[in-house]
């Protein structure tokens, strides 16, 4: 293979590359074969094993996609008789073939990923092997967000001389792991290709790349997650595994078509983020109790509400923990199954196959449960078998998207769903939102302005009214965010819930029958005296748990005070 002496050179790189091109273009049209800018192309590292890498080098000649039996060659002169043996040998194969004339440059880009394959990152169903001694090293490199950046910065500097996407998505991963990242996002804009991680439910830039290397990075991200390579038009979901120490972890991938390429999410499903139990969702002690007593009861229905990413998931999981038990039989149907639990039947929707929340629940009903997890309910004959089940002997939990605790009740009735049979079925109606906790090493005071300190004054009093055990009384500094290595330069460090629920007694009955609206249920369940989230939140504020600004993201800090 021909390389440029000078290529070192930005601007002769890209002049030597243009004319490789162009000469490319030349040939292709003596030859009345197709050219192809092969750099902007993906490539398929099942088409690469069809010919070994030393022939594929001597004959300057390489399979770069496969489909069945219809195989794409690359090669950059099609009268040399090594590629013409090549393509005889394919052929012998009943394989049908296509081929394109590439520039010396564009073959030297596809077969650099020959190295891919003789990694040693194995690919078996679906599992990629990642060695503990790599990720021990990834674990000591990598103290912030900063290291992550120079490793890949410096991996991707030297793509175009070795490849090694594999060891990128390596990186991409552990550092997903090392900073406890819940989702790795891989989006095409118009120049360069955008890696974010979500922290604590907050996306944080890690840094922009080539083009180039996302071809290829998806390309091997396609075919680990067991998704066609071939197909950027359409959305599709695939998954795989990583082993991680003594631990197998899950990767839901997902790519969708945009403007600029395909966007990718990698949802990582680390067990150890989710392993919560009841009694560390960072409940106060009196609403604990309430929800203890609901949850060990023998029916009932119990709705947690709140937007995708609120922690209702982890919330319901705790519950099944804290009541498992071999006497009781659980079924859940869910969307998708995020966490294997031990001992509890977890079966999961497939709209495809016809399996949906509502026929998930009434073959669930025929296996003789005693308590009931579903996902989600979505629909009016979901929400009536599911209220119907919790009157006849069943332990029911699901989620419903309300803003609040009191929106359960009118959104049960909006659909249909007798008023009276609600009143028996609820038992309880959970809210919850995740906000980040401040960083205990960089967290600095501040005096907040006269508009926060009369709001926060206002519900702290509302608070005292309910709660006067829990509610601070004075308070003179909130805490503001700054950033530090040990919390990834983002000012906060984990999440705690902020919470609020009304259970079903006399007063929210004789509520719920009159077609009520949310502040009507708020008021009738005031003498239940539990605060509700803008309180609970306000409260971790003053006492430098987490800070204005996070409180006010995730809720309305300013609506009216009942």
């Amino acid at each position: 293979m021909t390389t440029s002496p000078l290529n070192n050179d930005p601007q002769i790189k890209e002049l030597w590359q243009k004319e490789a091109e162009d000469l490319a273009l030349t040939l292709a049209k003596r030859y009345q074969l197709p050219y192809l800018d092969i750099s902007k192309t993906s490539i398929n590292t099942d088409a690469l094993r069809l010919v070994p890498e030393k022939d594929a080098l001597k004959a300057q000649t390489v399979p770069f996609n496969v489909n069945g039996k219809n195989v794409s060659i690359a090669l950059t002169s099609p009268n040399r008789p090594e590629s013409l043996a090549i393509i005889e040998d394919l052929k012998n194969k009943n394989l049908i073939l296509k081929i394109f004339v590439v520039s010396e440059p564009g073959f030297e880009s596809v077969v650099v990923q020959y190295a891919d394959i003789n990694k040693s990152v194995k690919v078996r169903a679906g599992l990629i092997d990642i060695s503990n001694e790599k990720i021990v090293e990834y674990v000591e490199k990598f103290k912030n967000i900063t290291d992550i950046y120079d490793e890949l910065k410096k991996e991707m500097e030297l793509f175009d001389k070795k490849g090694g996407v594999s060891t990128i998505l390596e990186i991409i991963l552990a550092g997903g792991l090392v900073t406890e990242a819940s989702d790795v996002h891989i989006e095409p804009e118009k120049e360069q290709i955008r890696l974010r991680y979500r922290l604590d439910g907050v996306l944080q830039d890690i840094l922009d790349f080539s083009p180039k290397i996302f071809l290829q990075l998806i390309a091997r991200l396609k075919l680990v997650s067991g998704m066609k390579i071939n197909i950027k038009q359409m959305s599709q979901d695939g998954r795989f595994s990583i082993e991680y120490g003594n631990e197998e972890i899950e990767i839901r991938s997902s790519v969708i078509p945009s403007a600029y390429g395909e966007s990718v999410v990698m949802r990582i499903l680390n067990p150890k983020t989710i392993n919560m139990t009841f009694g560390k969702l960072g409940i106060e002690k009196e609403l604990y109790k309430v929800f203890d007593r609901e949850i060990h009861k023998p029916n009932g229905m119990i709705l947690l509400t709140g937007p995708t990413g609120s922690g209702k998931t982890t919330t319901l999981y705790s519950f099944l923990r804290e009541i498992n038990s071999p006497e009781s039989k659980i079924i859940t149907i869910e969307d998708p199954i995020e966490y294997h639990l031990e001992g509890i039947n977890q079966t999961q929707v497939n709209r495809k196959k016809g399996y949906t929340f509502l026929s998930g629940l009434r073959s669930g009903l025929r296996q003789d449960p005693d308590i009931i997890l579903i996902g989600e309910i979505r629909d009016s004959e979901t929400a009536k078998i599911a209220t119907q089940s919790s009157l006849t002997g069943h332990l029911v939990f699901s989620s419903l998207h309300t803003n609040n605790a009191q929106g359960a009740i009118p959104r049960l009735i909006d659909l249909g769903v007798n008023a009276k049979i609600i009143t028996s079925a609820l038992t309880l109606s959970i809210a919850q939102r995740l906000l980040r906790k401040l960083c205990e090493f960089c967290k600095e005071p501040y005096d907040p302005v006269e508009s926060e300190k009369k709001m926060i004054e206002d519900v702290l009093a509302a608070a005292r009214k309910k709660r006067p055990d829990l509610v601070p009384e004075s308070w003179d500094k909130v805490y503001k965010s700054v950033g530090c290595d040990k919390c990834h330069k983002t000012g906060y460090k984990g999440r705690e819930g902020v919470f609020e629920a009304i259970y079903m007694d006399d007063a929210v009955a004789a509520a719920a029958i009159k077609n009520p609206s949310e502040k009507d249920i708020k008021i009738a369940a005031l003498p239940q005296n539990i605060m509700d989230m803008r309180q609970d939140g306000i409260i971790k504020v003053v006492k430098g748990i987490t800070t204005m600004y996070e409180l006010g993201r995730i809720i309305d800090l300013y609506e009216e005070i009942i």
